[in-house]
């Protein structure tokens, strides 16, 4: 399991024009069944994803074909974990 945290490099009024692009490649992977949960950080300085990949290399490639990442206006951070316990309803993510 993996959690990437992005963190914008540029003022929202250059990341928001990206939004849509990024909306599709976010739906891409969710399709794929790769993100499974994301949202934007409180306050606004990017955003979370938590996805399940094979390997991080798998991974670090989606994130380089994300449009924000293409343009240059965030920052991903990729942490990986084992997640050992899960609330109920949340079980099928401990595999």
């Amino acid at each position: 399991m993996f959690l990437l945290i992005t963190t914008y490099l540029r003022p929202l009024e250059e990341v928001e024009p990206l939004m849509p692009e990024h909306m599709t490649w976010l739906d891409q992977h969710y399709e794929a069944g790769m993100f499974l949960l994301s949202g934007r950080k409180a306050p606004r300085t990017g955003g979370v994803i938590l996805a399940r990949a094979e390997n991080r290399a798998t991974l670090e490639k989606v994130v380089t074909q994300d449009p924000f990442a293409q343009a240059g206006v965030v920052q991903y951070d990729i942490v990986e974990f084992a997640p050992t316990r899960a609330a109920a309803g949340f079980a099928n993510l401990l595999s």
